[in-house]
């Protein structure tokens, strides 16, 4: 990691002693750092060159995880809405041949946002 970034391995221990930094142990004891490592380093150092002290930088980068996942959460939700946007349409797709069927299940407003969801789905 040190020969990857030009940073002191002194330092990264110390990142890794404090918490800004997270380092899987060998059975040898060596750490192991995954590729995430790599941009937080950078973006300690540059933080720390603006002045900023590690104790803000940490709490940055706690911010940031938490956003991701977030993130990543609220795609899982928009693929499970997906999925159940295209069932629904199937099935309506099967209806269909019956019209009545159509409109006695579902409001003219309802048909239009599942139209509407179908067209920015696709």
């Amino acid at each position: 990691m040190a020969l990857k970034t030009g940073i002191t391995k002194r330092t990264i221990d110390y990142y890794t002693n404090i918490g800004l930094l997270k380092a899987e142990r060998s059975s040898s004891n060596y750490r192991y750092y995954n590729v995430e490592a790599v941009d937080d380093l950078h973006y300690i150092e540059k933080r720390k060159a603006e002045g900023l002290c590690l104790e803000t930088i940490r709490k940055e980068l706690i911010e940031q995880k938490a956003e991701e996942v977030d993130i990543q959460e609220i795609r899982l939700k928009m693929q499970d809405l997906e999925k159940d946007v295209s069932k629904l349409i199937a099935t309506l797709d099967e209806q269909m041949g019956d019209e009545q069927s159509v409109k006695t299940t579902i409001s003219k407003e309802g048909l239009a946002l599942i139209k509407s969801l179908a067209l920015l789905l696709h």
